[in-house]
């Protein structure tokens, strides 16, 4: 096989490569001065098995036009298989008409990525489970819960845990985590009363006394995370700790998540972290690249990958 990487996460693409014992496919991705994207193979590509990894991340259209023109290159190159290797999937949260006049652009994107010459889609925590459906080519979604599960009872070991789900919505995913460690279930009931006025949390579930967890897959400005960190504290949690997958952490949100009861905010390298993030004495990350290794070398040899979940 051959690993190609672009430019948003080199980091991981490096490790991910290192953990397979590859060498990255010599390719070169850069900007003609009207900030034009080229792409370059530098290697024959004739009959192989790639592997192109991109997270979509900021800036999000940037990093997704250089995914699509690799994926041409490589169509073009004679690649036998093409896989897409996307940690992070941009474009997620628009995955439904909000609005009479409004896009579903992860579907758009996913017809994109299509088009543009891949055969199959690897990527993690999707935002929703029914994305996977707006591809018309096998798409494999890995499970973040796994890689938690274990650091958590590495770092809170003895400690009297409740897993808390941020909002409704992500209940499945923090009942999930839950089962896994064996531990209660709590859920933060968001709601606003009439406009103008600031949202209401409630806490659905006995949180005195214990060590909060919560659970989410993307943390982006950070505000429902502290705002529902407050809501434990309020409610007499002794700690909130959090655990994201991709930590996006736009604008303030590194400032805010440190002046927030928030103990520890826990993310992967699915997205790579900014300066501020990484300077920052309650942001910490945990690698993916193993697991994407993994995952890699099962498809690549046609083996199961659903068994990463477990």
């Amino acid at each position: 096989m051959k690993i190609v990487a672009c430019n948003s996460n080199r980091p991981l693409a490096e490790a991910v490569a290192a953990a397979l014992s590859l060498p990255l496919t010599k390719a070169s991705v850069r900007r003609f001065a009207d900030m034009e994207i080229f792409v370059e193979i530098h290697e024959n590509v004739r009959g192989e098995d790639v592997f192109v990894i991109q997270s979509t991340a900021y800036p999000a259209n940037d990093h997704l036009m250089e995914l699509l023109i690799t994926l041409d290159a490589l169509r073009r190159g004679s690649a036998k298989r093409v896989t897409a290797v996307i940690p992070y999937f941009g474009y997620a949260r628009q995955d439904r008409k909000s609005g009479p006049r409004t896009p579903i652009s992860a579907k758009l994107v996913a017809n994109l990525i299509t088009q543009a010459g891949a055969h199959r889609v690897l990527t993690m925590d999707l935002h929703a489970g029914q994305i996977q459906g707006f591809f018309d080519i096998p798409v494999d979604n890995l499970n973040a819960a796994p890689l938690f599960a274990r650091d958590i009872q590495e770092r809170y070991a003895g400690r009297n845990l409740m897993i808390v789900s941020p909002d409704v919505g992500g209940v499945v995913r923090a009942r999930a985590l839950a089962k896994r460690l064996d531990v209660d279930l709590a859920i933060i009931d968001k709601r606003r009363e009439r406009a103008g006025v600031s949202e209401v949390m409630n806490v659905i579930g006995d949180v005195a006394g214990r060590d909060c967890i919560l659970i989410d897959d993307i943390v982006d400005s950070g505000s429902t995370l502290c705002n529902a960190a407050r809501a434990l504290i309020k409610e007499s949690a002794c700690s909130a700790n959090v655990y994201a997958t991709h930590g996006v952490l736009s604008g303030s949100a590194v400032d805010r998540i440190a002046s927030s009861p928030v103990e520890m905010m826990t993310i992967t390298d699915s997205i790579l972290a900014t300066e501020v993030a990484r300077l920052s004495p309650n942001v910490r990350q945990v690698t993916i690249a193993p697991l994407l290794a993994e995952a890699i070398r099962r498809i690549s040899e046609e083996s199961s990958v659903s068994s990463l979940f477990d």
